[in-house]
């Protein structure tokens, strides 16, 4: 029975992974989130976890007072949640913390040598080569639960290797702004933004969704899993959300992974891998659903897609420039201190940045993402 580990336990991915977790019976060994001592309160007298964490301080301190009668050892700020991730005894580490946050806690699990199941996108994205080559000399496999990302690996079980690849095809859904011209864009509000059509998310990540940063992430996320340059990366808008990615052999064969839009198909499997189990999601009802549409995605209007292929491009640290600088352009929106089409220009103004750094450590990233932070809050007046 394995032993699994969910960093971000009370976000939307967090508590998806727990019904897999529970439907299966799965024994949970630690679990930490960012400030929300009840929810987390309510999982530890659930699951009875070894360890649990709070990045906040003081949101762990309230913690400690009120699960004292439960043998859950409680810690608190980054090294909390890095050790955590590193707990002895655990199979699989899910990493669901949102944003740049994650990346710490990643490379604890890996450097303790546990399987990484990856939902936090920014790891890969702003790690890049170091988080790659550190899972590499630990023996660490990394699994994508990101459903495109687990389509595109489920996929590829369809060949012996990557040898006979042609290129990858990401879906996108286009989020809630999908054929708006950016004259339309001009006036929408976060309450626009957030209506995502099919996919139940976070503010940060539905936000993402919307300026289709989120899929410029998934691109470079999808360059590194994969071994593929960008321009083997066709994305495409597919607003059912039904065809969650495919791959493309020399052959002209496409191989596709298919389900409905219920991030616990793409999680139970990173967790069950190689095996497959029955899924507390529903299966898809091929007549209501009727048919499946594909449109080419408006990468004038939607310009981050595009700024984050030029970064993975450019090389060195630039990836982790522009993720920073939307880390901060995102929360200024939902601050309602910028406009929505001011995210992509504050964002593009990352590339002013020296990035070109091609061998680096985990404090060049964080020199890097403090730079582009403090520049777009300079920018935006903040």
């Amino acid at each position: 029975m394995k032993k699994i580990s969910i960093l971000g336990s009370t976000g939307s991915i967090g508590l998806q992974a727990l019904d897999v977790v529970s439907k299966h019976g799965y024994t949970v060994t630690a679990l930490t989130a960012n400030t929300d001592y009840i929810k987390l309160e309510n999982q530890i007298r659930r699951y009875k976890p070894v360890c649990a964490a709070l990045a906040d301080e003081k949101s762990a301190s309230e913690l400690k007072a009120r699960v004292a009668d439960t043998s859950t050892k409680i810690l608190s700020g980054v090294d909390g949640v890095c050790e955590c991730a590193s707990e002895n005894n655990t199979d699989i580490c899910l990493n669901a913390i949102v944003g740049m946050a994650g990346l710490r806690p990643t490379m604890s699990a890996i450097n303790a040598g546990i399987t990484l199941a990856l939902a936090n996108k920014e790891s890969l994205v702003a790690g890049g080569n170091l988080v790659k080559d550190t899972a590499k000399s630990n023996h660490v496999s990394i699994l994508p639960v990101d459903s495109e990302h687990s389509a595109i690996f489920q996929s590829l079980l369809a060949s012996p290797s990557n040898r006979a690849l042609r290129k990858i095809i990401l879906t996108a859904s286009g989020g809630p702004f999908f054929g708006k011209s950016r004259d339309e864009l001009k006036g929408v509000t976060i309450e626009d933004a957030l209506k995502h059509p099919n996919w139940s998310m976070g503010a940060k990540i539905t936000v993402d969704s919307a300026t289709m940063f989120n899929k410029g992430l998934e691109l470079i996320e999808a360059c590194h899993l994969f071994d593929v340059a960008p321009a083997q990366v066709e994305v495409i808008v597919h607003r059912e959300s039904i065809l969650h990615s495919a791959v493309e052999f020399d052959d002209g064969a496409v191989i596709a992974q298919l389900g409905i839009p219920d991030m616990r198909i793409p999680i139970q499997f990173a967790l069950t891998y190689p095996e497959r189990f029955e899924s507390p999601a529903s299966s898809i009802d091929f007549a209501k659903l009727a048919k499946m549409t594909f449109y080419e995605p408006d990468c004038d209007t939607f310009d981050c897609l595009n700024i984050c292929r030029e970064a993975f491009e450019k090389g060195g640290l630039y990836p982790t420039a522009v993720n920073a600088a939307n880390e901060e352009a995102n929360l200024l929106f939902r601050q309602s201190k910028i406009s929505f089409l001011e995210i992509g220009e504050l964002i593009r103004s990352a590339f002013s940045i020296e990035c070109a750094k091609m061998t680096y450590t985990l404090e060049d990233i964080e020199y890097i993402d403090r730079t582009a932070r403090e520049t777009v809050r300079t920018i935006a007046g903040q």
